[in-house]
């Protein structure tokens, strides 16, 4: 599903969908309140969002993975495994699990850490400790209440902000905002705050960063491309191609997660090569394509900067080491 453009606006349709957010809102605090709150034998770390869709939740988790690691701990990733049919609690062999079976993101983390994905998270959890994690980052689950947060972060993307602050399906919201920023200990604003999200925010504490694309961006400086991207927001893939100086004469967007088949990759592969551009697309994207045409489009891949990393290593010090 892609987000629809009225999530950015109060208007009518916002209006009129109010009473059913209501009472997704309501179904969603009733399923947080039942969720029981396992506590792990290890720190938790949640890395959530309160707007459905992509707000850079992943690369806030490498980032806190290699921030972890830089302090002598070892770290393992839980997830939920999503676009994936494994229910686990299993550990993702990269060269074995491809992403119909345990999802993208999984994939992306496995490549840097120990990664568990369990539908049920205290299950996940166990597994973890019987490997000697000693701390589980968790990617997404904010709005989930089976296992207990030892540090919640809301990721937001500065561009986007909350929408229009509505819960779905009137807005984007997985749950009302004040309600989310209460579980919260702070807030990863990513990028500029064009969309007012200072004012949602309060006194709670704020760790800025950034995208920053890889060493692939110098390649494609002057470049004709051919962009396609199936994440939560593809736009922002599209304008992040254009700020690394690459010519792009053509822009897909998919939906997030999107199954790619076969004969559409080789369609935009013609495309490209009748245009003389170079296929480009996300490193989450890439590991959906068919594997043997992986190796024809170009991936870009960004890691994320903190602006302060001594407000994120305070937040690191408050966790108890069990």
């Amino acid at each position: 599903m892609r987000a629809p453009e009225f999530w950015r606006h109060q208007g009518w349709p916002a209006r009129l969908l109010a009473p059913l957010a209501r009472l997704y809102a309501w179904g969603g605090r009733r399923k947080r309140q039942a969720g029981g709150g396992f506590r792990a034998a290890m720190p938790v770390i949640c890395v959530g969002n309160i707007v459905a869709g992509g707000a850079g939740k992943t690369p806030v988790c490498l980032a806190l993975a290699a921030d972890l690691r830089a302090r002598g701990h070892q770290p393992h990733f839980l997830t939920r495994g999503y676009g994936g049919t494994e229910v686990g609690p299993r550990l993702v062999d990269p060269l074995r699990h491809n992403a119909e079976r345990v999802g993208d993101e999984a994939l992306l983390l496995a490549a840097h850490a120990p990664t568990w994905v369990s539908r049920c998270r205290p299950d996940g959890a166990i597994a973890a400790a019987e490997l000697a994690a000693e701390a589980l980052i968790m990617d997404d689950g904010f709005q989930n209440g089976s296992l207990r947060h030892d540090l919640a972060l809301v990721v937001v993307d500065g561009g986007y902000g909350f929408g229009n602050g509505r819960v779905i399906p009137a807005g984007p919201c997985r749950e009302p905002v004040a309600e989310g920023l209460a579980r919260a200990d702070a807030v990863v604003l990513i990028g500029d705050d064009h969309a007012g999200v200072a004012a949602w925010i309060g006194a709670l504490p704020v760790l800025r960063a950034r995208l920053v694309p890889g060493p692939e961006a110098q390649a494609l400086r002057g470049a004709k491309v051919l962009a396609f991207a199936g994440i939560g927001r593809p736009e922002k893939f599209f304008t992040t191609l254009r700020q690394c100086g690459a010519e792009v004469v053509a822009a897909y967007p998919f939906t997030d997660h999107h199954a790619y088949g076969r004969g559409e990759v080789l369609e935009l592969l013609d495309e490209a090569a009748a245009q003389g551009a170079i296929a480009v697309t996300t490193a989450k994207d890439a590991v959906r394509l068919p594997e043997d045409l992986r190796g024809r489009v170009q991936v870009l891949t960004v890691s994320l900067q903190w602006q302060d990393p001594t407000a994120v290593d305070h937040l690191l010090e408050r966790l108890s080491w069990r």
